[in-house]
């Protein structure tokens, strides 16, 4: 059954709340169970009785509360299941509360209560199965040992037994399978054919990027339906919702993302913005209320709501595509449809997925999933069973490849703070905290040869551990490039010479026009509807003239609007913003490559002047969980100086980036921080005097270099003495040859004209030289923008070669009442002529006519021979 489209008769029968009994926030005895659920506790053959052993005998105990201090940060027990042991082994999970942490709810008069106690641990954990590679457990100790265990082909439910202090029932979570359903309306993208011929190729470097860890900076938001129908309890449904992180974090860490959770808040006393049963409207309310509430109070990088609002047709969740880290549409909705928590996680977890920007997986896209549809199959599938999928798909891991390598998730790259995190000092852990100089796990596991890892310290000799500038234990000269720009909007980062860490990833402002492309950057990305007609209908299309966008879009029909409106009607664009409505298109293949779901939707527009223009829309059969992928994406140029915002064509000035560049003294450009990013030879912050470049957030472009410099100066006073001694040992060479250099220059003299007043039919060539010279003076006003390529360190002082498109000068102009110069030498001037005669006579009578036999004094007048150039 499709995560994005269950139905509310199925969703609440009693076999299908019996299957959503597979999470680990709430008592399955509770007076709401089906009567399926009450049979099963009376039913031996539905679950086994089992008691939590630790490994020294003891029964293990429940330590109640989020936050107490007895949860310890290791924990190993054993129980029964099938007469088989198996041995659990607990850590729990200190990169899942981030520092700076924050829980709020509301008084009864509105004001918030924000709290951020002084925390020593809390009852989150991951873990493995001893003696089985590739196992998984997430588990919360909070009230009981709560959660799932997968091994081998085996996953198993473990939950305490209600009423009891240390029995837990544990049952397969197959025997819960229902009969799966089917999702009538997704968004299907094939991996093969126009589609994948359309994807961009990337160079090799770029692919560092999926190297590198991700972080994903969480708030989540339980609406105030959610809280009634968790019994009002703050406490309850604040513990839920970290539950929910602590499933999403172990499903996205095989991706290699790790989901930080830096805020949960509760709307206890009313919502904070209209959710109602319509979940297109409750995204966007969700998402406004986010955009200018909670970011301007809460950094973070998404934000997710938890409705208990039961939303009208199938859908349980909904998410923009591919709008991780914006401001307007980095987030989602999330109906919680179970009784447990791993229901809303797994919802979560995929509407998390189509903000990285996954796709539903298909058969067409020829997904390889490591999870069978009886064994719950993959997360982005949009057709599935139960058990609650818990894996991704190889499309899905190939979708969050091309999102990253495009630029979404520019915000992910920073490490949040969790060396206080939540959960107190452990070495071992993994995670570098006070106190300790590195951490690379447990003894066992450690391989870093830089830690110990048994006291968390450098080795001797060491400088540094871990981090993209750190190498062989040392630092990275500062200027060395630690993550390339992957795209024409992003920013390279480079070593600072003082911190292991790469500095966090900054890209160009909003609204700067992208290097080489005819757009605007936008949260690090360049849209354009050239690449979006491409994404739509595969190479060769492009976008259709601008009266295709004008009449289509003024319909405000499904097939040609302007989004929706409050009142989820389609709008009608008006001729401004007409482009910022369905995009139109024109060529590439003969129906949409975006897949099966798709369709073309072409209009004949009829010309006065005779003859037709076709333009041609897509109209997509969506999974409910998605927005329409036929509108022209946020942040697209719709005009000069003007990008698509909320479906309106509005100025760039909006952004205030000409603003931020006039303190680059036109020597850089401003960063998404509002920071100048400075040219190779030029010092931040405003790129005033001389330095290397880069910006306070990037590091320096260029190393300093002193010991190049001194080795080139040893090597400069080494040739000088060379040359010395050479001159010394052929001095008599040398002034021979000193001697001849003597004369050629006095016969030069000959073709030099004396100074005398121009006539007007000589050439003014002091004039036309400062002509040439005025064309080149660099313009003063600051206001026009320098196109500058900083995607890559500079390492020379070598003048890049053009690039298209370029500023050219102009050629000299010929000025008025000039002819061109004389092709031969004009003759000489008779004073100069005289002048001549008395040096060769001069010449003549300190040296002998023998001197004539040389070619070089053969002009000489007392000589016999011909003259080289004659008077």
């Amino acid at each position: 059954m499709s995560l994005s489209s269950l139905s509310l008769p199925d969703l609440f029968s009693p076999l299908m709340r019996l299957c959503l009994s597979l999470s680990l926030g709430d008592h399955v005895g509770s007076k709401e169970e089906s009567p399926r659920m009450q049979v099963s506790k009376d039913n031996s053959k539905d679950y086994e009785i089992t008691i939590p052993f630790l490994l020294n005998g003891e029964q293990w105990r429940p330590v109640h509360g989020i936050y107490s201090k007895n949860h310890p940060a290791l924990l190993q027990f054993v129980i029964q299941a099938e007469n088989k042991r198996l041995v659990i082994d607990l850590e729990r999970n200190e990169g899942l509360l981030a520092r700076g942490f924050t829980e709020t709810h509301y008084l009864q008069d509105g004001t918030d209560v924000v709290l951020t106690r002084n925390r020593t641990g809390h009852c989150f954990y991951h873990g493995h199965v001893q003696g089985f590679p590739g196992s998984s457990v997430s588990l919360s100790t909070c009230s009981g040992l709560r959660g799932i265990i997968v091994f081998g082909n085996s996953s198993y439910i473990l939950e305490p037994l209600e009423g009891a202090t240390s029995e837990h029932k544990i049952y397969r979570a197959e025997k819960l399978r229902a009969a799966p359903g089917s999702c009538g309306h997704q968004l299907d993208i094939p991996a093969t054919g126009a589609a994948a011929s359309a994807t961009p190729q990337h160079p090799p470097y770029k692919r560092e990027t999926l190297k590198t860890t991700k972080y994903v900076e969480l708030v989540i938001v339980a609406d105030n339906r959610e809280f009634q129908r968790q019994g009002k309890d703050v406490e309850k449904i604040k513990q839920r919702l970290i539950e929910i992180a602590n499933y999403v974090d172990k499903f996205y860490r095989s991706l290699n993302i790790r989901v930080a959770l830096v805020g949960v808040e509760v709307w206890n006393d009313m919502d904070k913005c209209s959710i109602s049963q319509d979940p297109f409207t409750s995204l966007h309310e969700f998402l406004d209320w986010r955009k200018l509430k909670l970011l301007p109070r809460k950094a973070h990088d998404n934000a997710q709501l938890i409705s208990g609002v039961y939303f009208q047709g199938t859908t349980i969740g909904m998410a923009p595509i591919m709008s991780m880290c914006t401001a307007e549409q980095s987030g989602g909705v999330v109906m919680d449809h179970s009784e447990n928590p791993l229901g809303a996680a797994v919802t979560l977890a995929h509407e998390l997925g189509h903000n990285f920007g996954m796709n539903h997986d298909t058969l067409e896209r020829g997904c390889s999933c490591r999870a069978s549809t009886d064994k719950g199959g993959c997360i982005m599938n949009p057709s599935t069973g139960y058990p609650f999928p818990m894996v991704f798909s190889s499309c899905s891991r190939k979708d969050l490849e091309n999102s990253l390598e495009k630029g979404v998730g520019m915000c992910l790259f920073n490490l949040p703070e969790v060396k206080e995190s939540f959960g107190g000092q452990k070495c071992g852990n993994g995670y570098v905290e006070d106190g300790e100089e590195c951490d690379c796990g447990e003894p066992e596991e450690c391989t870093n040869p830089c830690c110990n890892a048994t006291t968390c310290a450098l080795n001797p000799g060491a400088v540094c551990a871990h981090g993209l500038c750190c190498k062989d234990c040392q630092l990275k000269p500062a200027g060395i490039s630690c993550r390339e720009s992957s795209n024409s909007c992003d920013l390279p980062e480079f070593c600072t010479g003082a911190s292991a860490q790469c500095p966090a990833n900054v890209y160009l402002h909003d609204g700067h026009a992208c290097h080489g492309v005819d757009g605007y950057c936008y949260n690090g990305i360049c849209q354009t509807h050239e690449q979006q007609c491409i994404t739509l209908w595969g190479p060769g299309a492009k976008p259709a003239p601008g009266i295709c966008f004008e009449r289509v879009n003024s319909a405000g029909d499904p097939y040609g609007n302007c989004g929706k409106d409050s009142k989820s009607s389609f709008a009608k664009c008006e001729p401004r913003d007409a482009k910022c409505g369905k995009i139109q298109c024109q060529g590439g293949a003969n129906r949409p490559v975006i897949g099966t779901n798709a369709v073309s939707i072409e209009t004949n527009i009829p010309l006065q002047e005779g003859g037709k223009i076709l333009c041609r829309g897509t109209h997509v059969y969506l999974g409910d969980d998605m927005p329409d992928p036929g509108l022209v994406l946020a942040g697209t140029k719709c005009g000069d100086g003007k990008i698509c915002l909320n479906r309106r064509c509005q100025n760039t000035s909006v952004f205030g980036v000409h603003k931020c560049a006039t303190k680059c003294h036109g020597r850089g450009v401003c960063n998404n921080k509002k920071n100048c990013h400075c040219e190779a030879d030029w010092a931040p912050p405003f790129c005033d005097k001389p330095g290397f470049g880069g910006s306070v957030d990037s590091g320096p472009i260029r190393q300093a270099d002193n010991k190049s410099l001194t080795i080139g100066v040893l090597i400069t006073i080494l040739c000088l003495i060379f040359a010395g001694s050479i001159m010394y040992l052929k001095r008599k060479t040398f002034m021979r040859w000193l001697f001849t250099s003597k004369k050629t220059t006095i016969e030069k003299l000959r073709s030099v004209s004396p100074a005398r007043p121009s006539s007007s039919s000589e050439p003014n060539h002091v004039h036309t030289i400062c002509v040439s010279k005025s064309l080149i003076v660099k313009p003063q006003n600051t206001a026009i923008q320098k196109i500058i390529d900083i995607s890559d360190p500079v390492k020379t002082h070598q003048v890049p070669p053009l690039k298209t498109p370029q500023r050219v000068l102009p050629p000299l102009p010929q000025l008025p009442g000039h002819q061109a110069g004389p092709e031969r030498p004009l003759p000489a001037n008779p004073s100069l002529r005289f002048s001549q005669v008395t040096i060769d006579s001069l010449l003549c009578n300190i040296y002998s006519l023998s001197v004539c036999r040389n070619e070089v004094f053969s002009h000489l007048s007392c000589c016999p021979f011909p003259t080289v150039f004659p008077l």
